[in-house]
């Protein structure tokens, strides 16, 4: 029997990392959202490892970081290996000093499919439905909506779709939608969840070829929160990498002092060429990519998962605010707007790192990403010096008079900061002047930015921008 059409407000197709944070923003907002996956369960692989602090940040506002906290680890150093002997560490990661402005200094390690577990929960727990086994196979679009077309014979209609189905999106290519970039490293590449023995836990392990120009290195690091390892292997150009248990049993032993029977059991293993890929655009009519339909990384730094998140984070609260808020439909071209320039950066720094041009640090924990030149961002005051807060800022974090500012901006909510100030924008937060934040009026984005910044004063300034995104409390 064919399914029966369904109705929704936003169909999110994929139910990776990317959908499953928007499935929760809108969740959280009164939207009806419904998160379709293809495949019959959440992706069981480790591939996004590296958890940002500007993610976390993200994960503090959406009730997930205790969690991910939780089962999280550090990056571990690097230990060189040759012939069996240990040469020496190497550190990853550049260390970046913790601040009150910022109170997660480092990435975390932890594995995709426990990243997915944790947030396919909370949208669980928010009220959120995830279907798996359906795979959209068309999709088409009137003024009115989008209709879903499934490989079962069902329907969706829905007010918006989006396309969080990955670097291969169906949705993308159903709207006809380009994808430019470059390849990164020629050689085909492997990365597997394992379980072995003769390693320790306390370091990642490199072995690097004996020549210089040989490609075929191998990297086994400990996944934190599991028994498992990661494997990435790299292999001569033109060799399909073996993905089977025994595969990888003979790289091990063919390329570290480890024998094969050292690995005990493969628990999930693909096959990739490093590549960039960036959509020619990000919004077709009342369809949206987000994630890596519409950037896709190389792995190197830990960007990509992260830059997806973001992507979710931006685009749901213009969302809830068309749907529930009266916005103006208008609003949601900012989503276009703000993150493509945003994911064109972010993926020249991925390419930069892959290729040892630029060291994991302060370019790479993505905490001075910022929205200066959106139309969304309106700064008013004048002369402000070269460090100062401006609108399309990360607003940073602070401990201020009895109240900690994140977990003030925490929610689905605008909050007006008058900082030193009296005024009488309704439901402004006061506080002192503090670190980043000098005297004035701030309105913080339910992202986290700072979308408009001037003079206490300027009231009519401040109305004007709350007709342009609505809702606001002014």
């Amino acid at each position: 029997m064919k399914p029966a059409a369904v109705t929704t407000d936003v169909l999110v197709v994929g139910a990776g990392p990317t959908g499953l944070a928007l499935g929760i923003d809108l969740a959280r907002r009164g939207v009806d959202a419904l998160v379709v996956e293809r495949e019959g369960t959440l992706f069981p692989g480790s591939r996004g490892k590296g958890i940002q602090p500007r993610t976390m940040e993200v994960f503090h506002d959406l009730g997930v970081v205790d969690a991910i906290a939780a089962v999280a680890g550090d990056y571990p150093a690097v230990m060189m290996w040759r012939d069996g002997q240990r040469l020496g560490k190497d550190h990853l990661l550049d260390p970046v000093e913790p601040s009150e402005s910022m109170p997660y200094n480092r990435p975390w390690m932890v594995p995709q499919w426990r990243t997915q577990e944790i947030l396919h929960a909370r949208l669980l727990e928010l009220g959120g439905t995830v279907v798996f086994g359906r795979e959209v196979t068309a999709l088409t679009q009137d003024d009115d909506g989008v209709t879903a077309a499934f490989a079962d014979g069902g329907t969706v209609r829905a007010q918006y779709a989006v396309a969080a189905d990955g670097g291969r999106s169906t949705v993308r290519r159903t709207l006809g939608i380009g994808m430019t970039g470059e390849q990164v490293d020629p050689y085909p590449s492997m990365v597997a969840d394992v379980r072995l023995t003769g390693l320790d836990r306390d370091n990642w392990h490199m072995f690097p070829p004996a020549e210089k120009d040989d490609p075929e290195l191998i990297a086994i690091c400990p996944l934190a929160g599991t028994e498992d390892f990661q494997i990435m292997a790299r292999f001569a150009e033109g060799v399909a990498p073996d993905l089977s248990l025994e595969g990888v049993r003979k790289v091990v032993a063919a390329r570290t002092h480890l024998a094969p029977e050292d690995v005990t059991e493969l628990r999930w293993a693909s096959e990739f060429r490093p590549r960039t890929g960036l959509a020619e655009r990000f919004r077709d009519g009342r369809v949206f990519l987000a994630g890596d339909a519409a950037h896709v990384h190389s792995p190197a730094g830990g960007q990509g998962l992260n830059t997806s998140v973001q992507d979710a984070y931006n685009l749901g609260w213009k969302l809830g605010a068309v749907l529930r808020e009266g916005a103006p439909e208008a609003l949601l071209d900012t989503y276009e707007e703000e993150r493509r320039p945003n994911a064109e950066h972010m993926l020249g720094l991925s390419t930069s790192v892959h290729r040892g041009e630029t060291r994991r640090g302060k370019d790479t924990v993505q905490l001075d990403l910022h929205y200066r030149e959106s139309s969304l961002s309106v700064e008013t005051r004048e002369n402000l010096p070269e460090d100062a807060l401006r609108a399309g800022d990360r607003a940073p974090d602070a401990e201020v008079d009895g109240k900690r500012l994140f977990d003030v901006f925490r929610g689905p909510q605008w909050t007006p900061l008058a900082v030193g100030v009296d005024t009488d924008v309704p439901g402004a937060v006061r506080i002192s002047p503090h670190g980043a934040y000098t005297t004035g009026l701030y309105l913080v984005r339910p992202d986290g930015h700072v979308g408009w910044a001037g003079d206490a004063t300027s009231k009519d300034a401040v109305r004007e921008y709350a007709r342009r995104v609505r809702r606001l409390p002014v």
